[in-house]
């Protein structure tokens, strides 16, 4: 019987973050694929596209005008999923079926005034104005007593359900932990119960060890395929610093987040040649007021292409009734990023 091999032979990995668990199949990474793939569009923007809802000075889909912005500019997003003049309320009947009102606010934040860029081709410098916006934004909305947690994020490509190509991210703040937090909240906060430290500081010095799945790193930060990652060259940034939230970033830190951002994502352009598709966001304690010791800052990033530039990585059949599962393994997809870092 052979020696069970990692890079080798189907096996599951453990999520400690969410207490998940994710099908490592590598063998099945050798099989031709004759299945769906995705017209590659061709990505020639103008700096200024009058045509744009987020370009500076035009109209927006709801009717109102966009300043003339030089850096970021954030708003309130015209057509919202939460809204914060939603009455309080429920709908119950017995215990099967449960709806809760749910208020919150929705805004979208432009990284650059320039229409033909994204976060790969700014200056470091620039995505510098972004995580300074990010931390005024999650200090803003946190300390509205009706907002319990912040999401950060950013859709990237029309692959990604991204509607509009101008570089710019969103956020969601609402009066409850959303599922995927909320996870990393327990899950978090076991381990520091148990061991009296951050469970990604432990993390991020076991795979300094090893640097088999570290992508770049920096003083501040480091970028790697986490050992439970599902999507194929799926990234974790992760502070060196224990700290909780952006809030706590000093301006050594927020230099340092912004240059292995810019480091991340250029190195995903050159994977297979295009602007690659992700949906990114922060992961970071609540605002509710309580402490959270074991909450530690990161940042995942999960794109969808697989093979090619036109072949991505479905989640259906078995990952929609079973678990996730992934043929790539991180080590190897580790590998392939870190020979693409500049």
């Amino acid at each position: 019987m052979s020696t069970f091999d990692l890079a080798e032979h189907p096996h599951r990995r453990y999520n400690p973050l969410t207490g998940e668990w994710v099908l490592v199949s590598p063998h099945r990474a050798k099989r031709p694929w004759q299945g769906q793939q995705e017209e590659q569009s061709c990505d020639t923007r103008p700096a200024y596209d009058p045509g744009c809802y987020l370009c500076p000075t035009n109209t927006r889909a709801g009717g109102e005008q966009n300043p003339a912005y030089e850096a970021t500019y954030v708003f309130d997003n015209d057509f919202g999923a939460l809204q914060a003049s939603a009455p309080e309320g429920a709908y119950v009947v017995g215990d099967l079926i449960r709806a809760e009102s749910e208020r919150g606010i929705c805004r979208v934040i432009c990284f650059s005034p320039r229409h033909d860029l994204t976060l790969a081709d700014m200056e470091a410098s620039d995505i510098r104005q972004v995580v300074d916006l990010w931390q005024q934004e999650y200090a803003e909305l946190g300390s509205r007593d009706f907002i319990n947690y912040v999401q950060i994020f950013e859709n990237k490509g029309a692959i990604m359900g991204c509607s509009n190509p101008h570089p710019h991210g969103q956020i969601w703040a609402q009066g409850t932990v959303p599922v995927e937090p909320a996870k990393e909240t327990t899950q978090q906060g076991l381990y520091f119960e148990k061991h009296g430290r951050s469970l990604l500081a432990d993390y991020v010095a076991l795979e300094l060890e090893t640097r088999e799945r570290v992508v770049a790193e920096n003083e501040h930060f480091v970028a790697l395929v986490p050992f439970w990652a599902v999507w194929p060259f799926e990234t974790i940034i992760i502070s060196r610093r224990h700290f909780q939230h952006i809030g706590q970033m000093t301006d050594e830190e927020k230099d340092g987040y912004a240059q292995i951002i810019k480091c991340l994502t250029a190195a995903y352009d050159r994977v297979f040649g295009v602007s690659f598709p992700y949906s990114s966001g922060i992961h970071q304690s609540p605002t509710d007021g309580q402490a959270y010791p074991g909450w530690h800052f990161h940042m995942h990033f999960y794109p969808p292409l697989l093979r090619s530039a036109t072949v991505k990585k479905f989640m259906v059949g078995y990952e929609m009734m079973g678990n996730p599962q992934r043929d790539i393994t991180p080590e190897a997809a580790a590998n392939l990023l870190r020979g693409l870092v500049r």
